[in-house]
């Protein structure tokens, strides 16, 4: 096993031979693969996993199937005469870092807000610390260390760092930077925006961070095509407006200001707002929520809302579904055709609802059920995980309605997006929009795992001999 962060040569030698067969079998093109679909002028829709484009990977130097979202931020960016707003959770793609750092010192009005976990550099991070931290997050400053170790000899240089560590380049280049710490606290749950702001006119926002495991794939995994992610560039600038004073909320009066940022729930309310387009009805609505917030004023209670207008179908894409309002909402529409997609990491935890869909109960390791669990008495089969590489996750947080109405955004179905995250969805109405949406549900649901898996069995019965219960 490679040592974490000493990758060296043999890293390297890994990656290029990896990258050898990825270019032979990722650009060559099956008769099969679908054709692409037009764009809307004003609403434009891209999936860095879709079969109908081919892109190289500008990192890894890997030719492969996808979009290329970090070129659609870039574009987005490079349009700017005015102002560049950025507010996500995370950032290290070194040419987004480049392009922001290029605009402002060609005099443009560049601001950036960041998670407090990512504001800082991560090559000035202390191995010590990164030794104790959970897997996943090991695994993530791997892969970063060695995307910065450009030469392979076992360390990141400061030259090094300042080519690839795209925060330590803001920082370098006095880009103003704040986070979720600016408004005197420790952080709120998490400012898990996904957006830019260009000249206060176009909105590009989806459910992918700018890094290079949301976007392109995973330093040290070849074969890793990035999480499956959507992201949308929008011409209006009503929705602009919207999202600019949502920004504004977080900025305050900026860095090294007074503790006047606010995030999470202390916000002001922000009702949902309405905007037209030539063949669109965009609605967009911001979270958290405060705890006494009518449900049906909250993003969940929103969501619920949109799903329940179904009237024959409801294709449902999503990293995690925990929000039971949601799933009670499916489950009194028992008429359409419901198809559900869940990340393979969270799809069997006893508190996700994909398990209410499989009429499954499943307690945690304490042998508790999850509160006010109702696992549905006539379950579907239509519901599961899909393929993908190893090292990527199905990141998506959308659902496509009778073929017609998107809902879509950084708000995962969970309660801490409705009660504490930063975040933001949006519910469109455009037939051409609802194809992009179709035709990615499609590919990932055709090699999903559906249904009550070997995997998900077994796991019942080791809970039943666990805690002596049983729910199938």
């Amino acid at each position: 096993m490679l040592n974490r962060f000493q990758v060296g040569h043999f890293g390297l030698l890994a990656l290029a031979l990896g990258s050898l067969g990825l270019a032979y079998l990722g650009w060559k093109k099956s008769n099969r693969d679908p054709s692409p679909l037009p764009q809307n002028p004003y609403v434009q829709v891209f999936f860095n996993q879709a079969e109908t484009h081919r892109y190289k990977d500008p990192y890894r130097q890997i030719r492969r199937s996808g979009e290329n979202l970090e070129q659609v931020l870039l574009d987005a960016i490079d349009q700017a005469n005015i102002s560049v707003d950025v507010a996500v959770q995370e950032l290290n793609l070194p040419y987004v870092a480049n392009a922001l750092i290029n605009k402002a010192q060609a005099g443009i009005a560049v601001r950036v807000i960041l998670d407090n976990q990512y504001s800082e550099g991560w090559s000035g991070r202390d191995r010590n610390w990164i030794r104790q931290q959970d897997s996943y997050s090991r695994g993530k400053y791997e892969n970063l260390f060695a995307f910065g170790d450009i030469d392979a000899d076992g360390h990141v240089s400061p030259d090094e760092a300042a080519k690839r560590d795209a925060i330590l380049m803001l920082h370098q280049a006095d880009i103003p930077i704040v986070d979720d710490t600016a408004d005197g606290t420790k952080g709120s749950g998490l400012m898990h925006h996904k957006f830019i702001v260009v000249d206060n006119r176009t909105v590009v926002t989806g459910s992918a961070n700018f890094t290079l495991s949301g976007i392109h794939g995973d330093w040290l995994i070849p074969e890793s095509q990035g999480n499956a992610n959507a992201l949308l560039h929008i011409n209006s600038a009503e929705l602009a407006t919207a999202y600019t004073d949502e920004f504004n909320l977080m900025w305050g009066d900026g860095p090294e200001g007074q503790p006047d940022s606010l995030f999470g729930s202390p916000k002001p309310m922000r009702s949902l707002k309405t905007v037209s387009l030539p063949g669109s009805t965009i609605t967009v609505q911001f979270s958290p929520h405060r705890a006494d917030t009518p449900r049906e004023q909250t993003t969940n209670g929103i969501i619920a809302q949109a799903l329940s207008q179904a009237q024959q179908s409801a294709d449902l894409a999503l990293f995690v579904l925990t929000d039971q309002g949601i799933a009670n909402t499916l489950a009194a529409n028992p008429k359409i055709q419901l198809r559900t997609l869940i990340d393979r990491s969270f799809i069997y935890r006893y508190h996700s609802e994909a398990l209410d869909m499989l009429g499954l109960s499943l307690p945690d390791h304490r042998c508790k059920y999850e509160k006010d669990n109702q696992p549905w008495h006539v379950p579907i089969k239509t519901v599961g995980y899909p393929h993908l590489a190893d090292g990527d996750k199905l990141h998506h947080k959308f659902a496509l309605i009778d073929d017609r109405t998107v809902v879509i955004g950084s708000h995962n179905w969970s309660k801490a997006a409705n009660n504490k995250n930063d975040e933001n969805l949006l519910i469109i109405e455009n037939a051409t929009v609802a194809q992009h949406f179709k035709q990615e549900f499609e590919r990932l649901y055709q090699k999903a795992k559906l249904g009550r898996t070997d995997y998900l069995v077994n796991q019942m019965r080791k809970m039943q001999e666990k805690c002596g219960t049983s729910q199938f």
